[in-house]
């Protein structure tokens, strides 16, 4: 199950960098924070009309968004893990 960060419609990356400090990545460096303890990945996806910020929770969630056929755009980012929990409504 896929949990995802709401916010504006497009640019949802540029939001998670002002609102809440995310930096972004490429995808080797958002695989090194699958796991940490105060960090998570998290992929924002443009699907066309709108952009997707998902939270790669566990080396699985990770992999379905680093699956190299699927061709949509894709920025990586690495946030907090407690913030981006919370924003996603994981419980953990």
């Amino acid at each position: 199950m896929g949990y995802y960060i709401q916010g504006p419609e497009r640019g949802k990356g540029k939001y998670l960098e002002e609102e809440y400090h995310a930096v972004p990545c490429n995808v080797h460096e958002a695989y090194l924070a699958v796991g940490h303890v105060s960090l998570v990945p998290v992929c924002v996806v443009d699907n066309g009309a709108f952009d997707a910020a998902a939270v790669a929770y566990s080396s699985e969630e990770f992999e379905c968004f680093s699956y190299h056929g699927d061709v949509r755009p894709k920025q990586w980012y690495i946030m907090d893990r407690v913030k981006a929990y919370e924003l996603s409504g994981i419980k953990g």
